[in-house]
């Protein structure tokens, strides 16, 4: 078993099978916890207390800004400082305790990022509601199921929101009341409101209810919950973790601890764009992060297409990103690379190769290269506004070339993140300055205990040489139950350790890599199980593809795959083989299929993997998988039943031309 991880310390032995529960590896902690977990920050005992004491110590500092429009084009963001954003909060709180609603009461706030979000939160935080985030990606069902199932009693909404929520009429009235906007309400709305006895106020409107009014604030405490958080989910109804003020705290604490020890630490100075979802905890605590050091934060215009004129405007100096989000950003400059002539292509290979040759040898990423930073890969410092020294991915895995690229070229720490809603995002991370961490999540945050169990019917073994097994967290970031599904808490929650369901392999540096996931197994008609999971990170790592679902059953003897290629490399494939078409003809063209078919055995191979695990037919879909088809979550998790229900004709044609190897 893997033993003296240079980032881990020990802190419980290993427990072997007993009464039915699998063995369990030894628990570990950061190093950077070797003296015990980080105190609570003194003082805080709620989110309120993060806002309003960052508000006493930087109330001139600028807390939240928006591009101003001028004729209809962008300009420079405008800032409401610490006391500004204060001063409104506090007239909104008044406004919610003038309507009767206050502490324990459920409120709703629905739509992408902007002031009004952080505000309607902090108006929540004030006086003890629980903020319900209503997923922005989801479209109405969602959104009536988790007004219904959490009882939300008043909602605000972006302005082009309050139709959706209109449409969960009459279904949403037992438990709405009132309805607020961040911007007008047309005298429609308000008409097809008031039909069903509910109220509905404009922002303006809305701000003056509490005029001259003032309510005492309630005594908050750690274990009071802030919010429930609704995660997507893979399968079924959404499910509402319930997350407190602790958890939070903690996580703050812990976060902290990790970026002194890396010398990253946060400063009031730190710049950051605001565009993954509120609605999510990833962006949620980053945000809290911003606001315990007085920090800024600027929001997107809610358009990816306008995302990098935002960067440029606002210039960042640490961005937050899905992999999608990175990957884009990494097809682009590829391109570009790519169609900028002979000698710059040789100029940046030569400094890549370079630079990269010398991050793999232990240099510190600022001094690796710099000549090359500043001659060849300042231009796509300045592409991400200039400013910014960390980037951290999270919410899935990040393609480890899509990695090693950026940490080459950004000029920038890239680090990817790993954790759940139920353990208040950030629960690993990876280290700067540490090549060796390519495609891991890194060493657990230093406020948690984590550990892995054996899951032996997938031949996961947390005992052996490569300890592999499910990740298990314990500590104070955990979240505290699923509203109203004490049935699945206790599923996960087993003497303390939360369950994730992800399957993860310790590294020799005491880093984390996510490898599979415990119940994305099936077994084919031979007998043979297959971790579906697993050979997606095997099969994802070719470059000329962006995207792989690969499907079997019992059925059948071997694996088909629906594949999204990489647009440039399947046209530049074309190019050199004199297929013609358009990208959408390419992907139907058999020619294309079977090159790549051969990427994919090509990679195979080389990870030895058996002759079941590889796929025997592909479908080349040109458009990625998304939301809008309901085939990803809104963190880019495959939904597998849906992804099965929606190919279905495809699955069954792919095995009807396919030669099916025999058993």
């Amino acid at each position: 078993m893997a033993k003296n991880m240079k980032y881990l310390i020990e802190v419980e032995k290993a427990k072997e099978a007993k009464d039915g529960r699998p063995s369990m590896g030894p628990a570990y902690r950061s190093i950077f916890a070797k003296d015990g977990f980080p105190s609570p920050i003194e003082g805080l005992e709620s989110c309120w207390d993060v806002f309003r004491m960052s508000v006493e110590k930087n109330p001139a500092n600028p807390m939240l800004g928006r591009r101003e429009i001028v004729n209809g084009k962008a300009g420079k963001y405008v800032w409401k400082t610490y006391k500004e954003v204060y001063d409104v909060v506090i007239k909104v709180g008044n406004s919610i305790r003038s309507l009767g609603f206050g502490e324990g009461e459920k409120c709703g706030i629905y739509g992408s990022n902007c002031p009004e979000w952080i505000i309607s939160m902090q108006a929540c935080n004030a006086h003890g509601l629980y903020c319900v985030p209503l997923y922005d990606t989801l479209g109405a069902g969602a959104v009536e199921f988790i007004i219904n199932h959490a009882e939300v009693s008043i909602a605000f909404a972006e302005e082009k929101k309050i139709p959706e929520l209109l449409k969960t009429f009459p279904n949403t009235v037992q438990y709405l009341k009132t309805l607020v906007s961040f911007g007008e309400v047309t005298t429609e709305q308000r008409e097809a409101v008031e039909k069903f006895g509910l109220v509905i106020y404009s922002w303006e409107e809305f701000l003056q209810l509490g005029d001259g009014k003032s309510f005492d604030l309630p005594v908050k405490k750690k274990s009071d919950i802030c919010t429930i958080m609704y995660t997507s989910g893979t399968t079924g109804d959404p499910k509402g973790v319930l997350i407190s003020n602790e958890s939070i705290l903690c996580l703050l604490a812990g976060v902290n601890r990790v970026l002194g020890s890396v010398n990253e630490s946060l400063h009031q100075k730190d710049v950051y764009l605001s565009y993954l979802p509120l609605a999510h905890i990833f962006d949620r605590v980053i945000e809290e992060l911003f606001i315990l050091h007085g920090a800024s934060i600027g929001f997107w215009r809610g358009d990816v297409k306008l995302l990098i004129e935002d960067i440029g405007e606002l210039k960042p100096t640490i961005f937050c990103a899905v992999p999608r989000v990175l990957e884009r950003i990494h097809s682009g400059l590829t391109q570009k690379i790519s169609s900028g002539g002979i000698l710059k292509k040789s100029m940046f290979n030569l400094a890549y190769t370079y630079k990269h040759h010398n991050l793999v040898k232990g240099k510190k990423y600022n001094d690796a290269a710099p000549i090359c930073d500043k001659i060849v890969f300042n231009k796509i410092k300045q592409g991400l506004g200039g400013n910014v020294r960390l980037i951290l991915s999270g919410a899935a895995p990040l393609s480890t070339h899509v990695e090693a690229f950026l940490r080459v070229v950004s000029c920038a720490h890239v680090l990817q993140g790993y954790g759940l809603t139920e353990t208040c995002a950030g629960t690993f991370v990876s280290l700067p300055h540490e090549m060796g961490m390519l495609g891991t999540v890194g060493p657990p945050v230093p406020n948690v205990d984590a550990c892995l169990e054996s899951v032996p019917e997938m031949g996961y073994d947390a005992l052996s040489d490569t300890p592999r097994g499910e990740v298990c967290i314990r500590g104070a970031t955990l979240f505290s139950g699923y509203y109203k599904r004490e049935d699945l808490t206790r599923e996960v929650m087993i003497d303390g350790w939360f369950h994730t369901g992800d399957v993860g392999e310790w590294q020799a540096d005491g880093s984390l890599k996510i490898i599979d996931r415990k119940k994305n197994i099936f077994k084919l008609s031979q007998g043979e199980y297959v971790a579906v999971e697993n050979l997606e990170n095997i099969y994802g790592l070719v470059s000329d593809i962006d995207s792989i679902w690969i499907y079997g059953n019992s059925f059948e003897s071997f694996l088909v795959a629906v594949v999204n290629p990489n647009k440039q490399a399947l046209e530049h494939w074309a190019e050199e083989h004199g297929v013609s078409g358009d990208f959408n003809s390419l992907c139907e063209n058999p020619k294309a299929k079977e090159f790549l078919i051969g990427q994919l055995n090509k990679i195979g191979k080389e990870k030895k993997l058996k002759g079941f695990e590889f796929i025997k037919a592909v479908h080349l879909d040109p458009e990625p998988f998304d939301m809008e088809r309901d085939l990803i979550t809104p963190t880019y998790k495959k939904k597998r039943p849906q992804l099965q229900k929606y190919y279905q004709n495809v699955i069954d044609n792919m095995y009807k031309s396919a030669t099916k190897p025999s058993a």
